[in-house]
């Protein structure tokens, strides 16, 4: 599922809530419901069984009761734009909790690396031998 699909997901399943937000802003904050909190349930948005597990796992501490996630934004005045940022803030955590790693493939140390390695002892050893005091009798 990519981004564009997964925002108009999200966006078909969330509901939102407005508050007044804290922060600056004067009298814009006292009588304007600005904070938008964007509410939706993972398990609507339409994933595989596989990445909805992976989902639910990740977003674990997130989550609120029955896989519901709740994004809050409000970094602007405008409840427009704090829509806006709940909804990409959602579909950031989702794609980040179903990001996959690539697998690592073991792979061995070239010569040339290994004498660099090799080399670099032999200094490092050369100067620590040259700091110490030596006893002629």
């Amino acid at each position: 599922m990519n981004r564009d699909e997964l925002l108009a997901a999200i966006e078909a399943c969330a509901t939102f809530e407005f508050a007044r937000s804290g922060g600056p802003g004067g009298q814009n904050v006292n009588k304007v419901n600005t904070k938008a909190s964007c509410r939706f349930s993972v398990g609507e948005i339409g994933l595989q069984p596989a990445d909805l597990e992976l989902a639910l796992s990740r977003l674990s501490g997130r989550l609120l009761e029955g896989g519901v996630l709740l994004v809050s934004a409000s970094d602007t005045r405008s409840q427009i734009l704090n829509r806006g940022l709940a909804l990409a803030r959602a579909v950031d955590l989702v794609t980040q909790a179903l990001h996959r790693e690539k697998p690592r493939r073991p792979t061995r140390p070239t010569r040339a690396s290994r004498e660099r390695r090799l080399d670099s002892k032999k200094r490092d050893g050369g100067k620590k031998s040259e700091r110490r005091t030596r006893y002629d009798d």
